[in-house]
C-alpha cells in the first residue's frame, strides 16, 4: 500500500489512526473521526479479540435457556418439538446451558420461536429471548425457508435453521448480560438498551457486511443489545458510506456517516468518519479498515444516546430583583 498523507493535518492528525476532529454541542450531536489513513501501523486483527472461548469466559452465563415447542411457528406439534430440540442443541453447541422443555422452570430464561409468512414463498423464521418474568431482552429473525421446506421439515432442515440461529442468540445474550452487569442499579427497571442496526450501504467490496458486523461487535461490548428487528428497540442506527474522487490523482475520499435515532423517528445525532485512501483499497476486503472503523465510532455512538439519556441541565437561577431604596 501505498502512503498518503492523513486527511487533517492542519490538526495534528497522525497517518494510520483514528482522532476526534470536532465534537459540536446541541440538538444534533457531530463527533467526526478521522478514518484510517493509507500509512501507518494498521490496528491487528486479533488485536482485544481473544476468540470465542475466551468471550465467553469475559462474561460468565448466569441462566439456563429453555426452549418450549414453538406453537406459532406453522408446524404441526411433532415438528415444533423437533425445533425445539434442534435448537437447544445449538446452543449446547455454544456452550449455553440450554434445553428443550415444555415446562420452564421459575427461573429459566426462555427461546420464544415463531414463523410468518416472508413473502416470495418463504417462511421466517423469529427467535425472540425473554427473562424470566416473560419481558423480551433481543430478538433476532432467521433466514427465510422455502413454504414448502418448511411445511414438510426434516431433522436436517431443523438443523440448518437452529445452526443459524444459536451464535446469533449466544451473541445476544452475552450482550444482554454485559449489559445488565453495567447498567446503574437505580435504572434496571428500565431494562437493557437495545438499539436496532438497520445496516450499512453504499459502501463498495464487503464494506457494508464488515462495517455492520464490527460495529455491533464493539457496541455489544458497550453495554447495547443489538439487534436485526426493531421489536423492542429504544434506538436505532444506520451506517452510510460516500466513496468519491479526493481531487488527488490515484486517491479517493471515504465519508462514513453512522446516523443515530430514536424510536419516535427523532435523530439523536451522527458520528462522521472521513479520510482518503489510495484508489480501489475498498473494492474489495475492508478487513482491519473495518474493524479500526467501528472500534473508534462506537464510542461515538454511545456517546450520542448517553447524551440522549442524560436529563436536561436545570434552569439558571434568575437574578434577585433589584430594590429601591
Amino acid at each position: 500500500m501505498s502512503c498518503s498523507r492523513p486527511s487533517f493535518p492542519e490538526r495534528g492528525h497522525a497517518p494510520g489512526r483514528f482522532r476526534p476532529a470536532a465534537i459540536r454541542s446541541g440538538p444534533l450531536l457531530l463527533a467526526a473521526l478521522a478514518l484510517l489513513g493509507a500509512c501507518g501501523a494498521l490496528p491487528q486483527p486479533f488485536r482485544n479479540r481473544p476468540g470465542a472461548e475466551a468471550q465467553r469466559l469475559a462474561v460468565p452465563l448466569a441462566v439456563r435457556l429453555a426452549v418450549p415447542p414453538p406453537g406459532a411457528a406453522l408446524l404441526p406439534d411433532e415438528a415444533a418439538r423437533g425445533l425445539a430440540e434442534q435448537v437447544a442443541a445449538a446452543l449446547q453447541a455454544q456452550d449455553v446451558p440450554a434445553v428443550a422443555t415444555a415446562s420452564p422452570l421459575p427461573l429459566d430464561w426462555r427461546v420464544d420461536i415463531s414463523a410468518e409468512n416472508g413473502g416470495g414463498g418463504a417462511v421466517l423464521p423469529r427467535f425472540r429471548l425473554l427473562d424470566a418474568d416473560g419481558r423480551q431482552q433481543a430478538a433476532t429473525d432467521g433466514a427465510p425457508v422455502p413454504v414448502q421446506d418448511w411445511a414438510n421439515p426434516s431433522p436436517a432442515r431443523h438443523g440448518a435453521v437452529a445452526g443459524q440461529a444459536a451464535p446469533a442468540l449466544t451473541r445476544l445474550l452475552l450482550q444482554v448480560e454485559a449489559a445488565r452487569k453495567a447498567t446503574d442499579p437505580a435504572s434496571l427497571a428500565a431494562g437493557v438498551p437495545r438499539l436496532r442496526l438497520a445496516g450499512v450501504r453504499g459502501a463498495p467490496g464487503d464494506g457494508n457486511a464488515a462495517l455492520a458486523e464490527r460495529m455491533r461487535e464493539f457496541l455489544g461490548t458497550q453495554g447495547f443489545v443489538v439487534q436485526d428487528t426493531a421489536d423492542g428497540a429504544g434506538y436505532g442506527l444506520e451506517g452510510e458510506v460516500a466513496v468519491v474522487p479526493a481531487g488527488r490523482r490515484g486517491q479517493q475520499r471515504v465519508e462514513i456517516q453512522w446516523i443515530v435515532s430514536r424510536r419516535d423517528g427523532e435523530e439523536l445525532g451522527r458520528v462522521v468518519q472521513m479520510n482518503e485512501v489510495p484508489t480501489g483499497r475498498l473494492n474489495r476486503l475492508w478487513g482491519d479498515i473495518a474493524y479500526a472503523a467501528a472500534e473508534e465510532a462506537s464510542d461515538g455512538v454511545r456517546t450520542v444516546i448517553a447524551n440522549a439519556l442524560a436529563p436536561p441541565p436545570p434552569p439558571a437561577p434568575e437574578p434577585p430583583a433589584a430594590t429601591m431604596r
